[in-house]
């Protein structure tokens, strides 16, 4: 094994036991009230809480510590445009078919279609991109590693950022999606996962409810 430098653990609160049991169920508690909105009202969200939830995000592990990540908060009303016509021009060949009728039985409960009218009316999209190469100097050449699964865990630190900051967001997911690294000004060696649409919701927003049935403890987890 290479040596190599460190410093002493920094910043960890050890918990009494009966305080650690309080703070898992308070945040469990919260994260129950996470529900995904597709009625976003248009009201401003301050730059800064989309900076701080982004910074959140890039404190996520990954392999090698390389990031291999960017996040393109779309705020431009012209680019939230453009993002909504290129998004619905691939979500009308979806649901005309592309995505075969299996998928599109498992989509009905939720009612989603082709109509996308949120990447225009949320103050913010965020593009989330995966990057194949440039490790932590981002030098463009060193392999990365565990692309997806470092992505996925950063997307989910940044989902519930925005959510304990009091915003709503819907994951969306047009395929394909290349059309995002033009309209980011991203190189084509990154991968666009992800577009989270962040706002406030709007008045009368609602859930569907088969949103609402989520597996059981012992449905999800095993203790062994």
């Amino acid at each position: 094994m290479k040596a190599h430098d460190s410093v002493p653990l920094m910043g960890h609160i050890e918990l009494p036991p009966e305080r650690m049991l309080e703070e898992s169920r308070a945040f469990l508690e919260r994260m129950k009230r996470r529900h995904t909105v597709r009625a976003f009202s248009d009201r401003p969200v301050d730059a800064a809480v989309i900076e701080a939830a982004i910074a959140a995000a890039g404190l996520a592990p990954s392999g090698a510590n390389h990031q291999p990540w960017h996040f393109c908060a779309i705020g431009s009303p012209e680019k939230k445009k453009t993002l909504r016509a290129l998004a619905e021009k691939e979500e009308r060949e979806f649901y005309a078919g592309k995505a075969g009728e299996a998928w599109l039985d498992a989509l009905a409960p939720l009612g989603t279609d082709a109509h996308k009218p949120y990447l225009e009316h949320a103050p913010w999209i965020i593009a989330i991109f995966g990057q194949r190469k440039g490790g932590i100097d981002e030098d463009g050449e060193q392999q990365n590693y565990y692309v997806p699964e470092s992505v996925g865990i950063a997307m989910g630190f940044l989902i519930a950022a925005l959510h304990h900051a009091g915003l709503c967001m819907l994951t969306h997911t047009p395929k394909p999606m290349t059309f995002l690294n033009d309209l980011c000004a991203r190189p084509k060696s990154e991968k666009p996962y992800l577009l989270l649409v962040v706002g406030y919701p709007a008045e009368g927003a609602t859930v569907p409810l088969y949103a609402l049935k989520k597996k059981p403890l012992d449905q999800i987890a095993s203790f062994i």
